[in-house]
């Protein structure tokens, strides 16, 4: 079983069928439970190229968070950036509970100011494509960023069939020194309206955009073409789409994402 190092909301799935996958138990579980939210209108679109992943750390117990949260709504429009909202839970001694967050978000943000060596762990963060890291309001060094960052180079397709969903991931190079790359799936709900009831934000009706609400790996990838599959549960509110992430290093060192996808369910 893979776990992060302090605590797990991992939903775990089938091993690959291909390229050395690990196995793994069922899709989706804990983190396709009952959704604290409404969602909104709005149809989640397919990107299977994109130049750059967005990964937006938020509260909704930040009272600095919502200008980053309407810029990564923004950004999630753009049709070759996949814009993902990670609601961390550090903030919820404040007074209220934030309804979208997973401790494990706040692990994985933890893990990423380790392996830049800075320590820095702070909402609103944007982390771009695993490795550049900026304030997650500041919408010139988000966009410079996105621009000049290195970019996915892994081709990554999704397609959904007879009840399960498969993810080709194409041929290419592993970041040096690292023996694989790690592939995931996480469920998404596009979009997601919260009404906040008390703390810094009390009174806000906030909107969440590709907010992630779980993570299964789906197994390593060591730079051959490898398809992976897993079966696709019943949708709970809200969810709609899956992401894949094809990212260096492991999920305690996490290092460049080097191919990504974003695909609706049927």
């Amino acid at each position: 079983m893979f776990a992060f190092p302090t605590g797990s909301f991992l939903a775990h799935g089938p091993a690959a069928r291909a390229g050395g996958g690990v196995a793994l138990g069922g899709l989706l579980l804990a983190c396709l439970t009952a959704l604290p939210a409404r969602a909104e209108d709005g149809a989640p679109r397919a990107i299977t190229a994109p130049k750059a992943v967005v990964e937006l750390f938020t509260s909704q117990g930040c009272s600095s968070c919502p200008p980053a949260d309407k810029l990564l709504g923004e950004i999630a429009a753009q049709p070759d950036v996949i814009a993902l909202t990670l609601a961390v839970d550090y903030w919820d001694y404040l007074g209220w509970k934030d309804t979208l967050a997973k401790h494990g978000h706040s692990v994985r943000q933890k893990a990423y100011a380790k392996v830049r060596g800075d320590g820095k762990m702070f909402t609103p963060q944007v982390v771009v494509n695993g490795s550049a890291m900026t304030i997650g309001s500041d919408k010139d060094a988000v966009q410079h960023s996105v621009i000049t960052g290195t970019h996915p180079s892994v081709p990554v397709t999704v397609e959904t069939r007879n009840g399960r969903i498969y993810v080709n991931v194409g041929a290419g190079n592993v970041a040096a020194g690292s023996p694989a790359a790690e592939v995931w799936l996480c469920p998404v709900a596009s979009r997601m309206k919260v009404d906040i009831g008390r703390g810094e934000n009390e009174g806000q009706a906030m909107a969440y955009h590709n907010v992630v609400r779980g993570w299964e790996k789906l197994g390593d990838w060591t730079g051959h073409a490898a398809t992976f599959e897993t079966a696709i549960r019943p949708k709970t509110e809200g969810i709609d789409s899956v992401a894949i992430l094809v990212q260096a290093g492991s999920a305690s060192a996490p290092g460049p994402i080097v191919g990504a996808a974003l695909q609706p369910l049927p």
